[in-house]
């Protein structure tokens, strides 16, 4: 913000300066120049203060609004295509009006195709439904078709722009001499330009993306209430039935498309779509939908409830939620007198002799109650009480701990091996001899005990288990 706040300063001073600096003084013709100049001027300082504030909004929303994606660093030789310039209100509505001058082609197009659909002009959807069934019948002339759309669509009008038909009223059309395209050319190559600003045709493109705007909103949202609720899993009995019958229907076509008849099916699924736009057949099927408008709703209803009824019958979903057990250490240190142990912390790691925090002389880390030991993040207890694990040597055999001795009957501790070389330091010159016994105990990397006695380390341990469960999301409110 310090940089931002620099930035403002320098744009104000730069405003009181070129407002306050004094300004020359003006010939006396400057008094007689046409007011039409004079309103010219201001308003070009009107454009200047506009510029002013553009620019102050412009460092204000690169300071707010944070740039996506991380920044590279920018290479003179090699420029980087995938650079985008961040947010920009300048740069924002000089694109929207770029492309709102240019995007009526598209509403042409599209004015077009829905002409075609609509049956407006009957020799045109015929035609379009002739070249359609040539298509579906002989899938190989696809590959010609981007090949007659761009030398009937494209090249021939603009060859017949260059060169048009004589014109009513004239000698060749009276004498209905047909088209001739020999000769030069008589008019300038049509050449698509955009919009000028505010013309009817710059308007025209801001009502028609208007209401494309409107339809995609429109459509979204309904594509979002039919499909979501059966695609999320927020009703895992039906989205797990879609899921089911999607999976059988691949199964089933991967089997059996190879003898389906696609040709007619393509062609039927064409001409479909263009015979119910037909304004007679549309018309039947409003007559009709009006008096089977109870009927159906009751049909629909109908299918509804058994479509219901068979999943919840035949649908069964493994309600119970997943499980797994957690474990904590009970660590117990020796009182400096060394005849008690007195309780330490729970922790979730064993303290080791060999472990990283034994060895570096880290605290154990964890509470002194079992009341505040909490379950895993997005977990719950599924027992009530922890359970002493009674199998201590197998979970130190699974964590291959070395130096300990292990209890397999009674409180199942597992305390230190003592070692009377432990409060030992210097280095020793001379190496003393190892005995038998001292050679055994080597050997082994822990010992076990059944009664604890004898002389221990200073830390002991013993493992608890507990069962958690999933905890089940909360349902998400309905708007």
């Amino acid at each position: 913000m310090d940089d931002f706040a620099a930035d403002l300063i320098a744009s104000a001073e730069e405003v009181i300066t070129n407002e306050g600096s004094p300004r020359p003084r003006q010939s006396p013709k400057s008094n007689d120049e046409p007011a039409q100049k004079r309103g010219w001027r201001r308003l070009s300082a009107l454009r200047e203060k506009a510029s002013i504030q553009d620019r102050l909004v412009d460092k204000l929303l690169q300071k707010v609004i944070p740039i996506d994606g991380a920044e590279q660093a920018a290479s003179d030789d090699v420029p980087n295509p995938f650079d985008r310039p961040n947010f920009n209100l300048t740069i924002m509505s000089h694109n929207f009006r770029r492309f709102n001058s240019r995007i009526g082609v598209v509403f042409r197009f599209q004015d077009r195709v829905e002409a075609l659909l609509s049956w407006q002009t009957t020799s045109h959807t015929v035609s379009y439904l002739a070249v359609l069934t040539f298509v579906c019948l002989d899938p190989y002339l696809l590959s010609a078709l981007p090949i007659a759309v761009l030398v009937f669509g494209i090249l021939v009008p603009g060859f017949v722009a260059r060169h048009p038909a004589p014109p009513r009223g004239t000698l060749s059309s009276e004498q209905s001499i047909g088209y001739s395209p020999s000769g030069p050319p008589l008019a300038p190559a049509a050449t698509p330009k955009p919009a000028k600003e505010l013309n009817m045709d710059f308007i025209r493109n801001a009502r028609d993306l208007q209401n494309q705007m409107g339809d995609f909103s429109n459509g979204y949202d309904r594509v979002v209430e039919l499909l979501v609720p059966i695609a999320n899993f927020s009703d895992e009995a039906l989205s797990s039935t879609v899921f089911l019958l999607a999976f059988l229907g691949g199964i089933v076509m991967m089997l059996a498309a190879h003898m389906l008849p696609w040709r007619i099916i393509f062609l039927l699924a064409t001409w479909a779509p263009v015979i119910l736009c037909h304004p007679a057949v549309n018309r039947i099927l409003h007559e009709a939908r009006a008096k089977q408008q109870g009927s159906s709703a009751q049909q629909q209803s109908t299918a509804k409830a058994w479509l219901e009824k068979w999943i919840a019958e035949d649908v069964i979903l493994d309600s119970a939620p997943e499980t797994r057990e957690v474990e904590i250490f009970e660590l117990q240190r020796k009182t400096p007198a060394g005849e008690e142990w007195e309780p330490w912390v729970f922790s979730p790691n064993p303290y080791d002799p060999l472990s990283q925090a034994r060895i570096t002389g880290e605290r154990p880390k964890g509470t002194r109650f079992f009341e505040d030991v909490l379950p895993p993040p997005a977990w719950e207890w599924s027992e009530k009480k922890w359970a002493l694990d009674l199998w201590s040597r197998e979970w130190v055999e699974e964590r291959i701990i070395t130096g300990v001795e292990v209890e397999t009957e009674g409180e199942r501790w597992v305390y230190d091996i003592w070692s009377d070389k432990e409060d030992r330091t210097g280095v020793i010159d001379t190496p003393e001899p190892v005995k038998e016994e001292d050679l055994l105990q080597r050997l082994t990397s822990w010992e076990e005990g059944e009664d604890g006695t004898g002389r221990k380390g200073d830390w002991r341990r013993r493992r608890w288990v507990r069962l958690v469960k999933r905890r089940a999301a909360p349902a998400a409110a309905s708007e």
